[in-house]
């Protein structure tokens, strides 16, 4: 991976990170088009430029994690609450994962059919009834945690599988969209900090590696600040069709593509 093929990946990362279009489907595509070999860095690169989305979200909405009172106490336990299912079973089946996302078939398919589930979601739930995340108890951050799971299918998303997992407890749109950019905190913490320990020689081993990953969580961090203020933005005004829409033709175009015999997988 040299230092321009880092910055692309990461582009696409904080692009899609908080979109609900799969950042792991568009890097695994992106890579695949960049033809980068699938080696022990590049998959530690992938993982880990999620610190920089993580920070613009921090930053972004700074009151909320870095502001103590009361509530706060309440809002971590949520999060904490939360992420306790993708924890499980992310350290139950992390070979398997690993082994998806080498797979851009499956992104194909799984782009397509959540682009399909995203044409109707704004008509599954029409009458939330939760207007802050302050009004929402622990088993409403329960259930939201395990619909985040199922974002480990690479093509899921994992803001779109947890938005809707919020809409699904009664939460307005955009408490379901702003609760999601809060999960993603300690959810992307976890699973960075675990790849980094795992893989610290290899960091260790070679400084242009710490170099690429510095650069790429900077350009991460900047263009995610960018999408998320976007995102929400297009969701008042528009909902999920307009993604819905992105996704059947991303997944439709990979698909094709693949029977066409183009090769995406390196």
């Amino acid at each position: 991976m040299d230092i321009w093929q880092a910055i692309i990946i990461a582009i696409v990362e904080g692009l899609t990170e908080f979109l609900p279009v799969s950042s792991t489907g568009h890097m695994v595509i992106t890579s695949a088009l960049l033809k980068l070999n699938k080696d022990e860095f590049t998959k530690l690169f992938e993982v880990c430029i999620q610190l920089g989305a993580i920070l613009a979200v921090v930053v972004l909405y700074w009151r909320k994690f870095l502001v103590f009172d009361k509530n706060r106490i309440s809002f971590y336990i949520k999060l904490v609450v939360a992420v306790l299912p993708a924890l499980i079973v992310g350290a139950l089946f992390a070979d398997s994962i690993d082994a998806l996302l080498e797979s851009p078939l499956v992104v194909g398919i799984t782009l397509l059919l959540g682009g399909i589930v995203l044409l109707f979601v704004d008509n599954w739930f029409t009458q939330p009834t939760i207007e802050k995340d302050e009004e929402m108890n622990l088993f409403r951050a329960l259930r939201i945690g395990f619909w985040q799971c199922v974002a480990m299918i690479p093509g899921v998303s994992r803001s779109a599988a947890t938005i809707i997992g919020g809409m699904q407890q009664k939460l307005t749109r955009n408490v379901a969209a702003e609760f999601s950019f809060f999960l993603a905190v300690p959810t992307m913490a976890a699973a960075t900090g675990y790849k980094l320990l795992k893989s610290r020689e290899l960091l260790m081993a070679n400084t242009d590696n710490l170099k690429l990953l510095l650069v790429g969580n900077v350009v991460a961090f900047i263009v995610a600040m960018i999408a998320i203020k976007f995102f929400i933005n297009t969701l008042k005004k528009y909902g999920f069709r307009v993604w819905g829409y992105y996704r059947i033709v991303v997944g439709i175009a990979i698909l094709v593509a693949i029977g066409l015999g183009y090769k995406l997988s390196v």
